[in-house]
C-alpha cells in the first residue's frame, strides 16, 4: 500500500515538473485591448503615431522592403525606436525562396 502511494505522489512529482520546466504545449497570447499590432505581431500599447510608423517601417524593412523616413528616423526619437523594434520584431516575417529571391 505504501509502495503504490509512493508511486503515485512521484507521479504527482514528475508532472509538475514538467510544467515547471516549460514541457508544456505554448499557449497563445490572449488578444490586448488598446494594443498596437502590425502583421499579426503584438507591440504593446503603442499610442504615439511616430512610434507606430516607426514599426510599420522597421518592419516593412525586416521583410525585405527597405522602408525609412530618413527624415523622422534622425528627428523623432519615437520613430526611431518604433523602427528599431519592428526590424528586430519582424525578422521571422522574411521570406526567401531556394533561388535566394524575396517571397512577396
Amino acid at each position: 500500500m505504501t509502495h503504490i502511494k509512493l508511486s503515485t505522489f512521484a507521479l504527482v512529482l514528475l508532472g509538475i515538473s514538467f510544467q515547471m520546466n516549460g514541457c508544456t504545449q505554448e499557449q497563445p497570447l490572449p488578444p490586448h485591448k488598446g494594443g498596437f499590432y502590425y502583421r499579426g505581431i503584438y507591440f504593446g500599447k503603442v499610442n504615439h503615431p511616430m512610434y507606430q510608423a516607426g514599426i510599420r517601417d522597421g518592419c516593412e524593412t525586416a521583410r525585405g522592403f527597405y522602408t525609412k523616413s530618413h527624415n523622422h528616423f534622425k528627428q523623432s526619437s519615437n520613430y526611431h525606436e518604433g523602427w528599431f523594434l519592428g526590424r528586430n520584431r519582424c525578422r521571422k516575417l522574411l521570406r526567401i525562396d531556394k533561388n535566394g529571391d524575396l517571397i512577396q
